[in-house]
Order: structure tokens, then sequence, then C-alpha cells
């Protein structure tokens, strides 16, 4: 039977530890970025290989997301092998968490579990993003057991009261927009990194037009690259006066929030390519509440 691994050292240790802890380990953040579930998102970007996330809440470490492959993960790594983590430690099927009186039984589809399986270390709750091309992990989220409940990742039946974030105002709420804009333009450019493509140029045109698409289908209540008011993505683009030899679109709707929305579209197959398409070099990304848009284009 195989045994909970254990870490002792890392960001998996410091999950329930301090904001100060979080500093000492690495340094101040490049930016903080607003979430919609209350923590804010220490984001440590400078350095492709050593990208990080720290969620902070009430002056402590709720959760993270780690994209580097330098970012010290033990038991876990970005890069590692599916078939190593099923090997050597046990992958939950279904998560059960107590929380005051409320109980919370989270149930992984076929699809979940070899895809986004989770490890339990500890207190942590570790998910790991696989990428379904290469078998290989492309990021980590770290939570502890609210922060798990909150984000409701997997299809959930529970008992008591369901913890949630305050609602967001609408300053707020545009503020989180953009950081999720901001994340998604990062974890694409880290993903290319890894595929040995070259980093995108952030496009301000296209991010307009991009959070117009993703507000028109949040609004007009669809889910479409062609929008019955506005049109497919050329009429877009060219109404916002912006030249292309070539472009493309991901969408995306109803995530957790855009660092997953990014890894829905590496893991398929049409998305993948625009992400990863060589040819492209700028992107603009747009975000209305949990609408997603990201337009590439190469400029004439």
């Amino acid at each position: 039977m195989l045994k909970e691994p254990k870490a002792t050292a890392g960001i998996v240790a410091l999950i329930g530890q301090s904001a100060q802890e979080a500093k000492k380990l690495f340094g101040a953040p490049d930016r903080i970025d607003p979430s919609a579930y209350g923590y804010d998102w220490w984001v440590y970007s400078r350095r492709p290989e050593s990208y990080v996330q720290i969620g902070i809440l009430r002056g402590r470490v709720v959760t993270a997301l780690v994209g580097g492959e330098k970012v010290n993960v033990e038991p876990f790594a970005v890069g590692q092998r599916l078939q190593t983590i099923f090997q050597t430690m046990p992958v939950l099927s279904n998560i059960e968490i107590k929380l005051g009186n409320g109980t919370y039984r989270f149930e992984l589809s076929e699809q979940d579990y070899s895809s986004r399986p989770v490890v339990k270390v500890g207190s942590v709750y570790a998910q790991l993003y696989v990428d379904r091309f290469t078998g290989e992990v492309a990021a980590i989220r770290l939570m502890d057991a609210e922060t798990f409940v909150k984000l409701r990742p997997y299809e959930l039946v529970y008992r008591g009261s369901l913890p949630a974030a305050a609602p967001l105002s609408e300053e707020k709420r545009q503020a989180v927009d953009a950081a999720n804009a901001k994340q998604i333009f990062d974890w694409t450019n880290l993903i290319r990194r890894r595929h040995g493509l070259s980093s995108l140029m952030w496009d301000d045109k296209a991010a307009a037009a991009a959070e117009k698409h993703s507000r028109d289908m949040h609004d007009h209540r669809f889910f479409s690259h062609e929008s019955p008011q506005y049109g497919d993505l050329s009429k877009r683009l060219g109404a916002l006066h912006i030249p292309f030899q070539l472009a493309g679109e991901n969408i995306a709707a109803h995530q957790v929030d855009g660092v997953e929305a990014t890894i829905g579209w590496l893991n398929s197959q049409n998305h993948r390519k625009i992400m990863l398409n060589e040819e492209f070099t700028r992107l603009g990304v747009g975000v209305y509440a949990d609408y997603y848009t990201q337009n590439f284009f190469t400029p004439l």
C-alpha cells in the first residue's frame, strides 16, 4: 500500500504558514493580484523557471500555484511524469473534508482523475494539472482544506453550510478580471517557453477586443467565437483597427480562475495549436467574470 507523502521543506510546507515566512523564502513579490476567493496572489513572475503564485489570506498562506520547474514543490515537480506519481503515492478518487459542522465530499470523474488528480500531503491538498499530450505535470495548485472547498474544483456533495468568498463589488470584480488576464498572459508565455517557443508581446487593443467578447458572451448568454452582434474574430479585430496577417482565438467559461482556463486550453487539441503556434507574436487577454478570451495575432 502506498504511503501518503510528506513535505518538510519547500512550498508545500509553506501552506498554513505566515506571509512573512513566504517573504523569507521567496522575497518580495513582483506584483500582488486580487482573486475572486478572498486571498491575494503574491506573483513571482520575473524568472519563468521560478514562476509561482502564493495566495495570502489574513496574513497566512492558504494556496499556491507553481509553474516554474525550479520551484521546490517536493514531493512533486513541474515536468514530473504522471505515471511516476501513480506509482509512488496514493492518488485520491474522492475527497472528504470536514470543516466546522460541515462535511464536504468531492468525487473525481475518470477524466479528473487522469488530468487533475489530487494527492494529500499532511493537511495540504495538491491538485496536479497534467498535460495530457505529454503525460507530464504542467502546473501544481496547493490548497488548505478551506480553500479547496471554496474553489469547488470537482463535483461536490455536502452537508452543512458552504464556505464562499464575499460577493465582489463592481470595482473589485474589474480588478480581479484584470488580474486573471495578466495571469493567463503569464502562463501562456510560461507554457510556450516550455515548448521552445518565443514569448508573445502584450497588445492593449487585442486585450480590449478580448474583454469585449468575454463581456458579450456573459451578458448575452452565449458561448461562441461568433458574436450575434459583433461577428467573428476578424470583424471584431477590424472594428478596433488591428491589422493582422494571422489571428486566432481561444475562449473558456466557468473555470475556477484564469490559470485553470489556460491549462484547459493546453489540454484541448485545437486550443493547444493556437496557443503553441510559433507564428503568433502578440496576445491580448480579456476576462469578464468567469468568461475568458485570448486573442492572438501577427501584425501586418
